[in-house]
């Protein structure tokens, strides 16, 4: 599953974690009367945070959060955000520790669940995950379940539970069919699963669209079509891999013949 988890390389930052920010339809919308001095104190670190984490810079996001949270002690983004932020770290303890006091807080907050979920799923805690991902998708005011059921089948495919992802990312792709990262995983699976003509179908979906194609998109559907014995689509891509990704892991394995790491 070597690939798979390479496609949800930037799932973290893009897809499946969240710091919580959308509106639930249970609070009223904020406007900016709203606000007083603090939460915009707060929320301009909180958005400086965002945005140097999604950077890597995590030190400098870090900083950042303290701020806010000096600001406001109890903001829930912001709290998510520090989960997030200490497991890119690598300080998994810390971040554990910040997910559960965030649940004590939110016990019910789909993003809490959804995050905390995230994190154990990158422990291999499959089980636990799981059911923090069902806790999430059952919160009636939950406004991602899409994301949810992306991260929920990435792990499944994971734990090597190849056909529960598959219905799992389908129903993910359901809610959200125009999302590249959905396509491309559902793809991923039914290819695994030895469905390659329905491998097919959702990853050309994502390589006919120019502003979306990369590297990992073009050498999945290569290998589909290599498995389908479609020799003049195989070599087609392979020139896209070699002309636009020269320097990518898989014009790489391309190049050695590994086409099943």
């Amino acid at each position: 599953m070597k690939r798979l988890l390479t496609v949800l390389t930037a799932c973290l930052l893009a897809a499946c974690a969240s710091t919580g920010t959308a509106p639930t339809a249970d609070r009223e919308i904020k406007t900016d009367s709203d606000q007083t001095d603090v939460d915009r104190r707060a929320a301009i670190r909180l958005e400086l945070a965002q945005g140097y984490f999604s950077r890597g810079q995590f030190p400098t996001a870090l900083d950042e959060l303290k701020l806010a949270l000096q600001a406001k002690p109890d903001m829930r983004e912001a709290v998510n955000l520090r989960g997030l932020i200490y497991a890119s770290m690598g300080e998994m303890q810390l971040a554990e520790e910040t997910f559960r006091r965030a649940l004590a807080v939110y016990p019910n907050d789909p993003d809490t669940l959804h995050n905390y979920g995230w994190f154990l799923c990158q422990q291999r805690r499959w089980p636990t995950a799981d059911s923090l991902f069902d806790q999430a998708l059952a919160q009636p005011t939950y406004r991602a379940p899409a994301r949810t059921l992306l991260a929920k089948g990435v792990c499944e495919a994971r734990a090597g539970r190849l056909l529960v992802a598959e219905k799992t990312l389908s129903r993910a792709f359901e809610l959200d069919p125009a999302s590249p990262v959905i396509a491309v995983n559902l793809s991923e699976v039914l290819y695994r699963n030895r469905e390659l003509e329905r491998a097919r179908f959702y990853v050309k979906r994502v390589n006919d669209q120019p502003e979306q194609l990369n590297a990992q998109s073009v050498w999945l559907q290569l290998r589909i079509e290599r498995k389908l014995g479609h020799t003049g689509i195989v070599d087609d891509l392979a020139l896209i891999l070699r002309r636009k990704f020269p320097q990518a892991p898989e014009t790489q394995a391309l190049d050695a013949g590994r086409y099943e790491d």
